[in-house]
This record gives structure tokens, sequence and C-alpha cells, in this order.
């Protein structure tokens, strides 16, 4: 797992909330009691869950020390606990778990969703979202400079960090466990200034197992600067200059 700047995060946090406003939306839960966001980042989905159920007592999880105080101090009344979602196990059963685009990091979704589901209570709701954007020009162009011999053994696992699979999968893993299943895919055409501003955008989420895994500043940059000249010609500017950047978003409703 990959350490987190809020601050490079959020540089492009309303793109980054529009996921989970989608989301939420097609919750169907009126009045739950107990919520807990995993993942929970710097708290900008769990924001929206406060607002929409002010009276439910809310909670957010993430691995992120640097995430959870950023979010502590947008929202200090919600309850904020630093754990591993591959390891947690509430004392008791919550009425919705929600996840914003974190549960990607996580390997072996075969146990882990089915998991997640034995957390909640009767008529209880899984609502997540996850990027599945990894066949992008811009996530084949990471693995390709990952494969230059000056690095390749030491990104071997940053190639392999994010786990999607398709929808299928998890109608597959969750049918038996599941009263309703809702899963669909969106993609989203983020208007960007520039083929850098995509390089930004990577730098908040999935170039960060690969610079962190690199350790030195010019290593890092070199990596960058090679991965920055073929996403200008993956991403070509419009008449007006602006760059289009296609990100697809799996997302499910699950209720138990």
């Amino acid at each position: 797992m990959p350490s987190w700047d809020p601050n490079q995060y959020l540089k492009f946090a309303d793109e980054r909330t529009r996921p989970a406003v989608e989301l939420l939306a097609r919750v169907p839960l009126e009045n739950p009691k107990r919520i807990v966001d995993l993942g929970c980042g710097p708290g900008n989905s769990t924001a929206l869950l406060k607002k929409r159920w002010p009276k439910a007592e809310v909670t957010g999880m993430d691995r992120s020390a640097e995430m959870l105080a950023a979010a502590r101090e947008k929202l200090p009344k919600v309850k904020w606990i630093q754990g591993d979602i591959v390891t947690w196990k509430p004392d008791r059963p919550f009425d919705l778990i929600f996840s914003n685009a974190a549960l990607q990091w996580l390997p072996d979704h075969s146990s882990l969703f089915p998991r997640l589901m034995e957390q909640l209570d009767e008529g209880g709701v899984l609502a997540l979202q996850m990027p599945c954007n990894q066949y992008s020009p811009v996530h084949q162009i990471l693995r390709e400079v990952a494969q230059d011999a000056a690095w390749k053994q030491d990104l071997k696992a940053a190639t392999r960090a994010i786990h999607v699979e398709p929808p299928a999968f998890y109608y597959n893993a969750l049918r038996d466990v599941a009263s309703r299943i809702d899963l669909w895919e969106t993609e989203y055409q983020h208007v960007m200034k520039s083929a850098a501003a995509i390089l930004e955008w990577m730098r908040g989420t999935a170039l960060r197992p690969y610079l962190e895994a690199l350790h030195d500043e010019d290593r890092s940059l070199h990596f960058e600067q090679m991965c920055l000249a073929r996403i200008e010609e993956a991403y070509p500017r419009r008449p007006d200059g602006k760059v289009l950047f296609n990100f697809r978003r799996l997302f499910l409703v699950i209720s138990r």
C-alpha cells in the first residue's frame, strides 16, 4: 500500500468526489443508523454521508494517518479510526458500508467482498466504487515505462498494485449472499488543462506506488519525464488546447 498525501489527492477534489455522489444516489436506504466509510481518505466522501443522514452514527476508517488528520480537521464530530480493511472486524454490524475508490488497492476480492457483506445487518447495503481504468492509455504507459532496465526490478510490485475484476466476477462472488445486486460502469471524460495535468492527477493515486518504489528523487523525475512524453502523445490537445482524460469506474450496490 502506498502512502498518501491529502493535499495532492484533493487537487482534483471535484472529480474524485463526483463518483461518490453518484454512488450515494443509488443507495436504497431511508434511515440507516450506523454507517462506515472504508478508505475514507481526507473525508470528502464521509462528508456526503453525514450530510445525507445527519442523525446517523458515521465512522470513517483509513490506514493513512495523514489522510485521517485532514479528515478530522474538516469533520471533527465524525468518528475516525485508523485501521486496515483487510483485518477489519467491527464489534457490531452496520446498516451501510460505503467505500469510494479504496478497495482496488486490496487483493483477493473473492474473499474480501463476501467478508464485508458479513459485517452488514440484515437488509444492510455495501456500496462501493473503484476505478477500473487499468487498461487505459495512461496506465499502459506506466507499465511500459516500468519495463525500462533502469528500474524494472524495483517496479515489479508497483505494476500489480491495483486489483479490479470484471463486473461478472463480483456478481458471481456475491449472488449467494445478496438479496439485490446493482452494478454498472461509467466512463468519465475529464477536461484537463494539459497532459501534464493528467500526470499530476496520477501523482495523487496510481503513480504513488511507482514513485515510492524508486526511492530516489532523480530516478522519480526521470520516470515521470518518460511517462509524460508518452502521455502527451496518447492524449492529444483539443482545438481549444484542453485534453480529454477518459476514466472508467465500476460501481456496486449490494443489499444483504
